[in-house]
């Protein structure tokens, strides 16, 4: 069995599963398996697969093929450009929330909040492509453990504080709060990727009935921490563009920013 044999044959299994991107799924299992990384895959396919990757491989298309995500079975995402370590007690990151961080990058800002960190990719990166101070919150312990655990490995230097939003932060103030809040209805439950439904935290995910409940309570706490002409940025949901628009009608310059399929994906807004 050579390695173009067992991405070959790892691929067709995948495929007639009906796993999303059967070739890359492949080739990132057969990589991890092998602790080679995709390039090497291509510059070996010749190579026969040892019988230690053969079962490693094996036991990891069989994962996938249940429906575990392989960012679970690999142990990490990649995220701008960075690599995070990643469990299921985090959300995986995305690469629409990169929307966020460019967002986020067009504005000047002295002391950052994320709130709601989950894995800490998006504190982490704005602390290591900005000078800012960042601070992030997360009501999940183990969450906070992946998230302190993924700053200190890529040396960025964050503060992270357990709490509901920013509850645990009285008398501080921040140039700039971003957050990527779960805001998936629980009535659409049913409707997502089992990848989704049966792996991912079910605390990053819903956002109540309607998807717009952590929203209700983050945008007030927000305007809290923030100075006057403070940003506040948020991931949304792709129909929830007018439901934060109202919300946010005591604040100024509220705009949408779409993502590559121009989708509504990031609102901001800034307070009087």
């Amino acid at each position: 069995m050579t390695i173009r044999t067992a991405l070959l044959q790892g691929t067709q299994l995948l495929a007639d599963a009906g796993i999303l991107e059967p070739r890359l799924n492949a080739e990132v299992l057969l990589a991890h398996a092998t602790q080679h990384d995709r390039v090497w895959l291509f510059a070996h396919a010749g190579d026969e697969l040892i019988e230690l990757w053969w079962i490693h491989y094996g036991r990891y298309l069989h994962q996938r093929l249940q429906g575990k995500p392989t960012q679970h079975i690999t142990g990490r995402q990649e995220f701008y450009g960075r690599e995070f370590r990643v469990t299921p007690d985090v959300l995986i990151p995305r690469p629409e929330t990169e929307h966020l961080i460019e967002a986020a990058l067009a504005v000047g800002a002295g002391r950052i909040l994320d709130i709601g960190t989950g894995s800490g990719c998006i504190a982490t990166t704005l602390a290591l492509e900005t000078k800012a101070r960042v601070t992030a919150t997360d009501l999940s312990p183990a969450a906070l453990r992946i998230a302190q655990d993924n700053a200190r490995r890529l040396d960025a230097p964050v503060e992270f504080v357990e709490c509901d939003l920013a509850a645990s932060l009285p008398g501080q103030t921040f140039d700039l709060v971003v957050s990527n809040p779960p805001y998936i209805a629980t009535t659409d439950k049913p409707t997502l990727q089992r990848e989704v439904r049966d792996y991912e935290p079910e605390l990053a995910l819903y956002g109540g009935e309607d998807g717009l409940e952590i929203y209700r309570r983050l945008i007030p706490e927000a305007s809290r921490v923030l100075k006057s002409g403070g940003w506040l940025m948020l991931e949304i949901g792709a129909t929830q563009a007018d439901a934060l628009s109202a919300m946010l009608d005591s604040w100024t310059e509220v705009r949408i920013q779409k993502d590559l399929a121009g989708l509504p994906r990031v609102v901001i807004a800034r307070k009087l």
